[in-house]
């Protein structure tokens, strides 16, 4: 779907104004919710990281978000597998 038409919803044009973009970006997060592989397209653009546009339902600053969550719960899994394994050693 979004290779065809919508393609211009995706990415912003320079000088985009506010209104503008926060109306093209919803436009293209309802493309992404017909999506028949729209998780496979959010975790291609969390693991490449794609620094523009909407990719599966998210912006670059919604997917930022997303990654800082997964670094921080990953950290935790680390340091929580350390603890245990000091703990039964």
């Amino acid at each position: 779907m979004c290779r065809r038409d919508e393609a211009g919803l995706f990415f912003a044009p320079s000088k985009e104004p506010t209104a503008a973009r926060l109306s093209r970006e919803e436009a293209a997060k309802r493309v992404c919710g017909r999506c028949p592989v729209m998780v496979e397209c959010r975790e291609h653009a969390l693991l490449q990281p794609e620094p523009y546009g909407v990719w599966g339902g998210l912006t670059a600053a919604e997917r930022r978000v997303v990654l800082a969550r997964r670094r921080r719960r990953d950290m935790e899994l680390r340091k929580a597998a350390r603890g245990a394994i000091a703990a039964a050693g």
